[in-house]
């Protein structure tokens, strides 16, 4: 059950005192600086709304998640079992913890993000005062409660007493949530002044107007239930907490791993420092393989594994709900076979000529691939199962059908993939749905797209060679001459020749080309090019010829710069490919050049690759 009502902040921060209210432990530190502390304290003490909390209440059977106190919560109170954790808020309810209840100096950081330790005051007679904003009258001091100016020698404010205090109508905040605390330290104040008429008026206002509001400051929780499912969580915080970053799935699988005392992220983080090493994909530059999708991967595999017996596996599922049911057993036990399964993928990647990360299709398909591998590698090294794998990736890149809402496909295509080869059944559902129009490949333009880097891939795997030395284009030279994708036809002879843009800027003029050659090829023609390469660097016409055709490239067409010619045969060549790839004929090559549309293309877009 969900439900919202207002909560006394009192009542909130003696339950985190005491042990009752704390933190899951996937929850970040808390990070919040003086200023930032000091504009929360003036909008409580305004009467200003400072946004709800989101409260879980502990003790259900759905979830069992490691708790940690609050930060400036005494140790002690380590062994009390929670009521309630907090999923929302915690930034706020620790500012006001340890600023306005705690007896200890904030530890926070300056502008800078300097660490400084503070205490924080109210300037009585600044608070009174309807002219003068309030935060101006909220004052932050060191952990010595004296403030300093010329290197130290002067001392410009001391309030290392509480005679200082009153003296210099300064209210100490951590004593707002203590009623008698505060009392007391009210009646001292107007005995310090002796009772004066200006002391005991500043003081009736200032009780009435700024600390009895704030001691009864209220804000709205939202509150689960410990019946609520670990994906409602998870919906409803996303839901609540636009502003801020999300609960992932990761960190509530991380905070149910640590009841079972295991470090899930900095397992992940030391599974993450190897993946980078990996010699044949650098890993680092992958951004959207995430913890998430590694524990999706463990999901499919432990449920595949575990319902192997089930006739087509029914109940396979890799959904976020499922992911967040996932046993630590089953994560200690599938770990390393899905790790080697990764290690497994990574090489069939490379084999299809798929070298660095950027140049990956879809980071996604890692996630079925590595759990194909990790259910059988052995399954795969047969020539007709690997025929088979093959072009069920090929399909998926250019069906182009890894892009969004997989979990569905990752389940059909792992048992799809393993039943075609086993048990020979019909093909898996990527294979079947994939379908590539001839006009797609006149419209890839740059690297946003998964069939643009797979087309890449496959003239490379089509045995692609430097057009300077003639040399095979493998995984070492490609990395180690910081090989990268050029126009053929180059963009400046093009746009002097008036070219369509729209055909020299598409994936057909493209192709991946060294470094130190591209600079020799600068925007010349290409017959001036060729002849360069001939001339002056000692290149072999037929060698030269020999290169050209590895590219997919007419040698006649492009040494008479004839783009035209050049282009549709590179056209059709570039579509075989794709063909030999997928074992799917390729739709729509019947069709005229001309009855072929294009996508607009934005000034925006690179075209000097």
């Amino acid at each position: 059950m969900i439900k919202s009502n207002n909560q006394a902040i009192a009542d909130i921060l003696r339950s985190i005192d005491e042990g009752k209210i704390q933190l899951p432990d996937f929850q970040r530190g808390w990070v919040w600086e003086d200023n930032r502390i000091r504009a929360l304290i003036a909008s409580i003490s305004n009467g200003y709304p400072i946004g709800a909390a989101m409260f879980l209440k502990t003790g259900g059977d759905n979830l069992h998640f490691k708790a940690r106190l609050f930060e400036g919560v005494d140790k002690s109170k380590e062994n009390v079992k929670p009521e309630t954790l907090v999923l929302d808020g915690q930034q706020r309810n620790t500012s006001i913890y340890r600023s306005m209840y705690s007896k200890n100096a904030v530890a926070t950081t300056d502008s800078k993000k300097k660490p400084i330790r503070r205490y924080y005051y109210m300037h009585i007679p600044t608070c009174l005062d309807t002219l003068t904003d309030r935060v101006d009258a909220i004052i932050s001091v060191p952990e010595t409660r004296i403030i300093t100016e010329n290197i130290g020698r002067d001392i410009k404010l001391d309030l290392s007493s509480p005679e200082q205090e009153y003296a210099q109508h300064l209210f100490p905040l951590n004593l707002v949530f203590n009623t008698m605390e505060m009392m007391q330290w009210g009646m001292n104040y107007m005995a310090f002044h002796q009772y004066s008429q200006e002391a005991n008026e500043y003081w009736k206002n200032f009780f009435g107007t700024v600390l009895q509001p704030m001691s009864q400051y209220q804000i709205p929780v939202i509150e689960i239930g410990n019946d609520v499912p670990k994906e409602a969580v998870c919906q409803v915080f996303e839901n609540v907490n636009q502003g801020g970053v999300s609960l992932t799935v990761f960190e509530l699988v991380t905070a149910t791993f640590a009841a079972d005392n295991f470090e899930l992220r900095k397992d992940w983080d030391e599974i993450w420092n190897t993946l980078k090493k990996h010699k044949t994909l650098n890993f680092k530059n992958i951004r959207s393989f995430e913890g998430t999708d590694f524990l999706t991967a463990i999901t499919l595999l432990a449920n595949y594994l575990n319902k192997a017996d089930t006739p087509d596996q029914k109940g396979v599922s890799c959904k976020k709900k499922d992911v967040l049911k996932l046993k630590f057993q089953d994560y200690s036990l599938y770990k390393d076979r899905l790790l080697d399964g990764l290690n497994e993928a990574v090489k069939f990647l490379a084999e299809q000529c798929v070298y660095t990360a950027i140049d990956l299709p879809y980071t996604s398909q890692l996630i079925p691939l590595s759990v194909l591998f990790a259910v059988d590698k052995n399954l795969w090294f047969s020539q007709s199962n690997r025929q088979k794998l093959e072009e069920w990736y090929w399909c998926g890149v250019f069906g182009e059908l890894y892009g969004s809402a997989n979990e569905g496909r990752y389940v059909n295509d792992v048992t799809g993939m393993i039943n075609w080869v086993k048990n020979g059944n019909e093909e898996p559902d990527t294979v079947i749905r994939s379908n590539f129009h001839a006009s797609r490949l006149r419209q890839l333009y740059t690297r946003n797209s998964a069939a643009y880097k797979g087309v890449m891939a496959l003239i490379l795997k089509a045995g692609a060679k430097d057009f300077l030395r003639g040399t095979d284009m493998d995984f070492a030279s490609f990395v180690g001459e910081a090989t990268d994708i050029h126009h053929i036809f180059p963009a400046n002879y093009c746009e002097k020749t008036g070219i369509d843009r729209e055909r020299w800027n598409s994936v057909i003029n493209k192709t991946p080309i060294y470094a130190r050659t591209n600079r020799i090829i600068g925007g010349n023609a290409p017959s001036q090019y060729l002849s360069s390469l001939e001339r002056n660097h000692n290149t072999d016409p037929d060698k030269l010829n020999e290169t050209l055709l590895s590219h997919q490239i007419d040698v006649d067409a492009i040494r008479a710069d004839n783009f035209d010619t050049y282009f549709e045969n590179r056209f059709n060549a570039l579509l075989n490919l794709i063909e030999d790839a997928t074992g799917k004929p390729v739709s729509g090559r019947e069709e005229k050049p001309a009855e072929l549309t294009f996508f607009d293309i934005s000034e925006s877009e690179v075209v000097d690759e």
